[in-house]
């Protein structure tokens, strides 16, 4: 094994690392901000009270648009893939969050109240979501049509 052929791909590549890395977490962080700017309750505030059907929820979105971002970064072919997908990404979590709203009537309320059962529902959908866009966008070579 060349070690000296390690190292100068590891210093080849990092910088490329190192700018995926901050695009993907500045999706991820400015994602989590509209999230929370675009749900009708105060979720942060509630989970500082204690809340822990709030803090349920935002961990569904947490994880819900981790997944797709970590698997669009393995696949992707260019930093636009990784803007592209991640802002898909963040409409398919709100509209779940819509979704969900719909189904179970009154989940800000709900949630806010503290019902553990509507926030594990809304979790689920938000990490399910999550797994099925990781799935579709993990290959983006693959021509099904």
């Amino acid at each position: 094994m060349d070690f000296s052929a390690s190292i100068n791909a590891f210093v080849a590549g990092f910088p490329y690392f190192i700018i995926q890395l901050a695009v993907a977490l500045g999706l991820f962080v400015a994602s989590l901000v509209i999230y929370v700017l675009m749900t009708p309750h105060k979720e942060l505030d509630l989970i500082r009270a204690g809340n822990p059907s709030a803090s349920l929820a935002f961990g569904g979105v947490v994880v819900g648009l981790a997944i797709p971002l970590g698997a669009c970064l393995s696949s992707a072919a260019s930093l636009m893939d990784v803007v592209i997908w991640g802002v898909i990404t963040l409409l398919l979590q709100i509209l779940a969050f819509r979704f969900t709203d719909i189904f179970l009537r009154g989940l800000p309320r709900r949630i806010a109240q503290g019902d553990v059962a509507a926030a594990i529902f809304l979790m689920s959908v938000k990490i399910g979501l999550a797994l099925i866009v990781a799935g579709a966008i993990s290959d983006p070579n693959i021509n099904l049509l």
